[in-house]
């Protein structure tokens, strides 16, 4: 049977305009996930649990797994806050097991700063919370890296649940 020519018409002029209300009105579009770039070693299991951390939270992350002392420098993170990872998000450097959280925050207030470390390997900090620590959890502090090295505590889990909110004391910096 044909189609009647006002049928036809109508079809095409859908096809044509609905695909366009999808790029005129972008704030029904789901916003980007924010991009963080992290190197580090490729047999670290406690790294790929951080990845995993950030993923859940939201990020997209994109990993290289050829260590992270040359991407250490190259951020500007000083040697005496390293860890085991090192990350990159929106201009920000991003040491060692920082939670999520921090992670966003930093993104919203946008300081003055390098970055975010969490020196050493913290027992409870996100990727250092498995199974294997039998629920251990240390007191540890997120630095907030300033121009030239120095730091600022950013945000500190007491010991117990580090990552529990009732048991946070936020710095202001």
């Amino acid at each position: 049977m044909p189609t009647k020519p006002h049928t036809r018409r109508l079809c095409l002029q859908r096809a044509i305009v609905l695909p366009l209300a999808a790029v005129l009105h972008p704030a029904q579009a789901a916003p980007a996930k924010p991009q963080v770039e992290v190197w580090k070693d490729p047999n670290c299991g406690c790294c790929e649990d951080w990845v995993s951390h950030l993923q859940k939270s939201g990020f997209a992350v994109r990993a290289f797994n050829d260590g992270n002392t040359a991407a250490r420098k190259r951020l500007g993170i000083p040697d005496a806050l390293g860890s085991c990872h090192t990350g990159s998000v929106s201009g920000y450097a991003l040491e060692g097991h920082v939670p999520a959280k921090d992670v966003q925050r930093l993104l919203r207030e946008k300081p003055q700063a390098i970055g975010l470390a969490v020196p050493g390997m913290p027992v409870g900090s996100p990727g250092m919370d498995g199974a294997i620590y039998q629920g251990r959890k240390d007191p540890f502090d997120v630095l907030l890296v300033l121009p030239g090295g120095g730091t600022r505590v950013f945000q500190s889990y007491a010991k117990g649940d580090a990552m529990d909110a009732s048991h946070l004391k936020r710095s202001r910096f």
